[in-house]
């Protein structure tokens, strides 16, 4: 008889196919719980039960956000409220999300167009388009010099890290929305104030960081400089704490892109890389609209992740799902579902304020894996 092992998935019941007939007065949670029985829609509700588990065990969550959401909207309305709510401990995500989501706080609109208009229309009339979104092209030169007026400040002169560098942008940007009686919540300003490090991979594919190549051409005094290196570490860091402090980890993947896989290479780096002992994430929940067979990254699958050291076998068996559509369809939804259960909120993890402890933990952890590689050597 086979021993069990803790990668053996406890067998259950299936759970009976008949949802009953929808009345209309049905909450979003019960929609999710009870009406979505299978397919695409077993996985949005395989999803929304992953997200509640991990806000149950009290996991540390690692939330990614691709491309540009908050033009859409989905940084107001969707990541905002889980970041108050406790939910998200760290962000990864695209410069374009932090440029754009400070438009409306400067006073700008962002509407709606026909995406099959003229483009070239568009462009005579100085108008902007991200698929079926619009605004003016001076939305983008005044947000150009007020992260320019910013990073000229005193204490951005000096080597920083992806993460310290929005903990000061986002610094400002709150200071901004408590001046102007907070008319829009910005993930900068939100995750400032509740201790959420945000991590950019490839900040230098964005629009603040054009402004940061500007000033190191043509000003001799700017010192601003990104350290990329201690930037991956810090990621590795945090992961490596959160197990420290008995915290279990969960990924949020929502699209795919380099958020995706950034966050998600803490894990190879510590135990492939640094010797570092690492289990993998024990959550791993994406919204992606990628098919997972074309060998990219934006559509590796928890599984896949696995082969990496990513995610931990339990995680592939029992706690992981990958949803094949837009997070604009579903993120709402979820949300709306998830902050319903008020025993869901939880006071921040406040991560940003634990990173020294957590880069200095790893430099022992590191030490350890070096002294016991070397006595290996040896023998």
């Amino acid at each position: 008889m086979k021993t069990p092992t803790s990668r053996s998935p406890k067998k259950s019941r299936p759970r009976t196919v008949a949802p009953a007939p929808l009345e209309g007065s049905e909450t979003i949670r019960n929609l999710l719980e009870t009406r979505f029985p299978a397919f695409a829609g077993r996985g949005m509700r395989e999803v929304h039960r992953l997200m509640r588990q991990s806000l149950e065990e009290n996991a540390a969550v690692f939330a990614t956000l691709s491309g540009a959401m908050t033009p859409a909207g989905l940084g107001a309305s969707s990541i905002v409220p889980l970041i108050e709510s406790g939910a998200i401990s760290c962000l990864t995500t695209t410069g374009a999300n932090l440029y754009h989501d400070v438009h409306r706080l400067l006073g700008h609109v962002i509407h709606e167009l026909n995406p099959s208009g003229s483009d070239l229309r568009l462009r005579e009339e100085r108008t902007i388009r991200i698929y079926d979104l619009g605004f003016d092209e001076e939305t983008l030169l005044d947000t150009d010099r007020y992260f320019l007026e910013l990073i000229r400040r005193p204490e951005f002169q000096k080597s920083m890290t992806t993460a310290e560098f929005h903990f000061e942008l986002g610094r400002h940007v709150a200071a901004l929305e408590d001046k102007l009686g907070r008319p829009y919540p910005t993930l900068l300003g939100t995750c400032f104030r509740h201790g959420v490090p945000i991590f950019v991979g490839a900040v230098q594919d964005g629009s603040i960081f054009l402004n940061v190549v500007r000033e190191q051409r043509l000003d001799p005094q700017f010192r601003l400089r990104l350290d990329v290196g201690r930037d991956v570490y810090q990621m590795g860091a945090l992961q490596h704490w959160c197990r420290e402090q008995k915290h279990s980890t969960a990924v949020w993947i929502f699209g795919g892109g380099v958020p995706k896989n950034y966050t998600l290479q803490g894990e190879p780096l510590l135990e492939q890389i640094l010797g570092v002992p690492a289990r993998g994430f024990d959550i791993d929940l994406q919204i992606c609209p990628d098919v997972v067979d074309n060998g990219a990254l934006s559509s590796c699958t928890a599984g896949e992740g696995h082969t990496w050291g990513k995610t931990s076998a339990e995680c592939v068996e029992l706690t992981s799902v990958y949803l094949r559509t837009d997070v604009t369809v579903t993120l709402p939804f979820l949300v709306s579902a998830v902050l319903s259960d008020k025993k869901l909120r939880r006071k921040p993890l406040r991560l940003f304020d634990a990173m020294a402890r957590a880069e200095a933990e790893l430099d022992r952890a590191v030490a350890k894996a070096e002294k016991k590689a070397q006595r290996k050597k040896k023998s």
